[in-house]
């Protein structure tokens, strides 16, 4: 993996996207780092949160341009496909994913950040899916993530502009869980990790799997989900310890 790098913690992982001189833009290398990095992670047992973050001035300033122009029909399928299938697996980890957003998160980078289950930003940040300036639509599931995300009718008005919005605004309208000096977005983003990894991991992962799949489906299924993982938890270690230390 030559433009990520992944490091481990004390049970948080650290992924990094690391092509700065591009503002960190997801070309075919980055992409198939990024898989490779996901399938590490996917096998590591004692990892209990990921934080996803972007070297220098930028999260990911959004797809590679200049890879994306000579694609044809079937090329710009296979591309979406791939790009989608990976912000997928992001989503779908058992593990929960905090995107800690220090600079531009445009295009592609908007929508690596909305597959993370929660997002911090640095008051520098910048949010986007700037596509139809460019005769496409977001291809990596923007058109489907930002308006579950922040309603139909925001995500309509910044598809369809292609407007960049601030922090602030991400904050003020759902995309952003919380706004910090650039100085302090790590540490913020470590503080959020540790507080979610001191928790009992098979309850955390049951939690995001009762959130992921109840909210794709109607209420009275969704308590059903809910009900069978609250259930599964009292056949687990963590909640006989947990327990036992509180009582």
């Amino acid at each position: 993996m030559t433009t990520v790098k992944l490091e481990r913690k004390e049970g948080i992982g650290l992924l990094t996207i690391a092509r700065p001189e591009a503002l960190n833009a997801l070309n075919s290398q980055v992409i198939s780092d990024l898989e490779n990095a996901i399938s590490e992670i996917e096998k590591d047992g004692n990892l209990r949160v990921l934080i996803l973050t972007g070297e220098g001035r930028s999260f990911v300033a959004g797809a590679d341009i200049g890879e994306q122009a000579v694609l044809d029909l079937d090329g710009g399928r296979k591309w979406g496909q791939r790009g989608s299938a990976l912000m997928r697996r992001i989503e779908k980890m058992e593990i929960p994913t905090i995107a800690a957003v220090n600079g531009f998160a445009l295009g592609g980078g908007c929508e690596l950040a909305l597959c993370c289950d929660i997002i911090l930003a640095s008051e520098k940040a910048k949010f986007g899916q700037p596509e139809v300036g460019l005769g496409i639509t977001p291809g990596f599931s923007g058109t489907q993530r930002l308006p579950r995300r922040v309603g139909i009718g925001k995500a309509k008005e910044l598809i369809f502009t292609g407007a960049m919005i601030s922090a602030a605004e991400g904050e003020k309208i759902g995309l952003v869980n919380k706004v910090t000096v650039p100085e302090k977005l790590m540490e913020e983003a470590m503080k959020m990790a540790k507080a979610i990894a001191k928790n009992g991991p098979i309850a955390v992962k049951y939690s995001k799997a009762a959130i992921s799949r109840g909210i794709e489906t109607d209420l009275d299924s969704g308590i059903t989900i809910e009900n069978e993982l609250f259930a599964m938890c009292f056949a687990s270690k963590d909640q006989k310890e947990g327990m036992e230390a509180f009582l």
